[in-house]
């Protein structure tokens, strides 16, 4: 029998839990659990800062409050019973949560996991290990401790002799060997592993979805943001579209990194990518005022007139198809797709309203975490972790690329076949 601890700094926020948490603990016949039948699931979340609008707040507090769905809000359909968080500004939230919703918020992941005894004790880990306090590398890189975090829930899947559905928040570390890792050990212990971005799942204007086995060409991203932060956000964009071509996906040869003048010299002689990135342009409800026209033929001159300083990323698949990124100065996420049968342009932006721009919420935050809930409860990932693989991938080589002057840079390593599954697809509200 489990001994419980004596309160201390350790557990004096676990004591809030109370009988409602002691409830929790109890499994369900069939370890299936729903909103509305039976002891819910339990999670452990493990945040780097929790501050207005950090990412772990917006995860946290659908975790604890639910979120809005299909017309109705929608409460939580696990349980939030523990919590780790690395670091502690003025600014944080994470301790008044705790409090609040009485969630043991405890000093170490290994506590976490087992809810402050030996052992693991929850059914769903996630990791949330963006904003905060931490150094850059030499090549520009933030160094938050997702590979560390993942490492330490493994160590305790392996002396637990299980392991539990795990989420890890946009790419997966600052080294291909570190990510690949990161996947290699979810196979290894077999459990179900979820990462990456809110894009690909967020609402989309128009509500396209490119039929599994479309003859795609390529495809392109049209967004914003700066190098290891927004462009994992672009690069999930166009890779949630390009891994359902047919065939599916099967690696990457090369990534190209541009800046500036560099980026238009190169547009300039690929017709398709100047198609696709009008096309691209044209679904973007952001775009900048030129010569005092607040609309305008959108068109690659257009574009270079309007963007004098992009940064854009050109990749070479291993069976020719292309993804091109562009970072640009507007303020949403734009995708277009070339059909190789048809010649026919398919474009979409997603939904992103940020807070700031008229937003609060930041509600395309919203299907994320009805996914990662869809995982712990059905013990399933709902759609590869490998397209995370890949485009954790693709922005570290896009890094490097620049890091060197500017060069393309070849990629043998990122040798990464899957198939996209019918389930691959965005939320329909």
């Amino acid at each position: 029998m489990n001994r419980p601890l004596p309160l201390n700094r350790r557990t004096f926020l676990g004591s809030l839990a109370g009988t409602s948490l002691a409830a929790s603990l109890t499994p369900t016949a069939t370890g299936t659990a729903t909103a509305t039948t039976g002891p819910r699931k339990k999670i452990a979340l493990l945040g780097t800062v929790n501050f207005t609008h950090s990412h772990t707040q917006h995860f946290l507090d659908r975790f604890v409050l639910g979120y809005g769905w299909k017309g109705e809000w929608r409460p939580p359909s696990v349980t939030l019973a523990s919590l780790f968080i690395d670091q502690f500004p003025k600014n944080e939230l994470a301790r008044g949560r705790a409090e609040e919703f009485k969630v043991p918020l405890f000093p170490t992941i290994r506590e976490a996991l087992g809810l402050g005894r030996p052992g693991l004790a929850v059914d769903g880990v996630v990791i949330i290990g963006e904003h905060g306090d931490y150094p850059d590398n030499d090549r520009g890189q933030k160094l938050y401790p997702r590979h560390a975090w993942f490492k330490e829930v493994v160590k305790v899947f392996e002396e637990a002799g299980r392991a539990v559905p795990v989420f890890n928040d946009k790419h997966l570390s600052t080294t291909w060997a570190e990510c690949a890792e990161m996947v290699d050990d979810s196979k290894r212990l077999g459990f179900p592993f979820l990462a990456g971005s809110s894009l690909p799942v967020t609402w989309r204007l128009p509500a396209l979805d490119v039929p599994l086995g479309t003859p795609l060409k390529e495809s392109v991203c049209a967004c914003y943001g700066g190098v290891d932060s927004y462009d994992f956000h672009g690069l999930e964009t166009a890779q949630c579209m390009s891994e359902r071509r047919r065939g599916g996906e099967v690696g990457i040869s090369s990534v190209h990194a541009l800046k500036g003048a560099k980026v238009w010299e190169t547009v300039a002689a690929r017709p398709d990518t100047r198609r696709l990135l009008a096309s691209a342009l044209s679904r973007s409800n952001t775009l900048p005022v030129v010569n005092g026209y607040p609309t305008a033929p959108v068109s690659f001159e257009w574009a270079r007139t309007a963007f004098p300083d992009p940064i854009a990323y050109f990749i070479d698949h291993r069976d020719g198809f292309k993804t091109s990124m562009f970072l640009l100065g507007i303020q949403d996420f734009n995708y277009a797709g070339l059909r190789a049968d048809t010649d026919e342009v398919v474009a979409c932006q997603m939904h992103l309203p940020m807070p700031g721009s008229g937003a609060t919420t930041a509600d395309f935050f919203n299907p994320l975490v009805r996914h990662i809930e869809t995982m712990v409860v059905e013990n399933r990932a709902p759609y590869p972790v490998e397209r995370t693989l890949l485009t954790s991938g693709m922005t570290l080589a896009a890094v490097e690329s620049l890091h060197r002057g500017q060069v393309p840079v070849a990629t043998p390593e990122m040798d990464v076949r899957y198939q996209a599954t019918p389930e691959s697809t965005f939320w329909r509200d």
